[in-house]
């Protein structure tokens, strides 16, 4: 991806606005964590959490229905939504308490009801489905006409304290492929380097419990998991890539044309990787050397050969680059960078970064 000569000095303030852009297009929310602070009453807590703004307040309810009262306690002292997760095998005793209170979010998990859920059309919270990490998105099905948005478990429900599990990145991109209209929530072990790549990957909202509400300054914490400056030390590309298994690929010596053409089609990244039979990494095909390929064969367009219009020599990056290498490396750059192979030291294609995907979220 090459740009003209006259515009290559803008290029290096292009890349580098851009990557702060990916940040700042879509404002994922965050939802605090009130029952995850430690030597603070719930009426400080809230106090400090609504003078710094936080979007809403988390609570979780492991089928105790004197949570209502602490959320009553709350609306006389704050007007920030109530995110309510709901941990019962029996959810329709808190119908009646949801539309008294006139909860916004209500979340229930997944795992521990034994029926299907029918929610009365009296309620009028956004209504989620939380899953753990092993269970698979397909039973968000049942629920995909009623229910607005799914909530990842990424530790164990309702404790605090987690580790972020890993696992979970690739289910947020299926479902994102699978329910495209649908908000992705996001619960445990996030702080701000795991914020970093949510919000890059178009997660709606996340909730934060230890990291934010004990933190000795949850202004700076909440700072943190917002920033566009704030650039992770433990993230690496290969956390957050698109794998090898979910994106375009071709192979050079065994594809026609017409294959490059159905495969960026089918996909919608605006490229095909290439490798050969080894599978080794190629180069890439883009619509602009699709492009490029038919205006050079305008007069016998069956005559364009795949290895006519591959562009053997783009911009990738390593797997095992961290985040602030990659930045830097792109900040660095004279091209116009909108997506990124992925490769090993070997040159082995192990995955793809699409900057434009990481801003459709919003």
């Amino acid at each position: 991806m090459s740009v003209p000569d006259n515009d290559r000095t803008d290029i290096h303030k292009y890349n580098t606005e851009f990557i702060l852009n990916l940040c700042t297009l879509q404002r994922m929310k965050i939802s605090a964590s009130v029952y995850s602070g430690k030597g603070k009453t719930l009426s400080n807590l809230v106090k400090e959490l609504d003078d710094f703004h936080v979007d809403y307040l988390h609570i979780d309810c492991n089928d105790d229905l004197s949570v209502f009262d602490d959320i009553k306690s709350i609306r006389k002292q704050s007007k920030t939504p109530i995110d309510l997760h709901i941990i019962s095998s029996h959810p329709k005793k808190f119908f009646k308490k949801i539309i008294e209170t006139n909860v916004e979010f209500v979340t229930f998990q997944y795992e521990n009801i034994k029926n299907e859920i029918t929610v009365p059309k009296e309620v009028k919270s956004q209504l989620g489905l939380a899953l753990v990490s092993e269970t698979s998105i397909n039973v968000f099905e049942k629920y995909k006409d009623r229910f607005d948005f799914i909530l990842f478990m990424t530790t164990t429900p309702g404790k605090s304290g987690g580790t972020f599990n890993k696992e979970n990145l690739k289910k947020i991109r299926e479902f994102h492929q699978k329910y495209p209209d649908k908000k992705i929530h996001v619960d445990g072990g996030v702080n701000a380097d795991i914020s970093f790549v949510l919000r890059n990957m178009g997660v709606y909202s996340v909730v934060s419990g230890s990291y934010l509400v004990n933190a000795s300054a949850v202004g700076s914490a909440l700072h943190n998991m917002r920033s566009q400056y704030y650039v992770p030390s433990g993230i690496r590309v290969s956390d957050m890539m698109t794998g090898r298994n979910e994106i375009p690929i071709i192979k050079e010596k065994q594809s026609t044309f017409s294959d490059v053409l159905k495969c960026i089609d089918k996909f919608a990244f605006g490229f095909a990787n290439v490798v050969d039979d080894a599978g080794k990494f190629s180069g890439i095909i883009s619509n602009a050397d699709v492009r490029k390929g038919l205006i050079s064969k305008i007069n016998d367009l069956n005559s364009v050969r795949v290895e006519d219009i591959i562009n053997r020599n783009p911009i990738k990056v390593y797997d095992d680059f961290t985040v602030t290498e990659m930045i830097e490396f792109i900040k660095n750059k004279k091209q116009n960078i909108l997506y990124l192979p992925v490769v090993d030291r070997k040159n082995n294609l192990t995955g793809a970064l699409t900057f434009t995907n990481l801003i459709k979220g919003e």
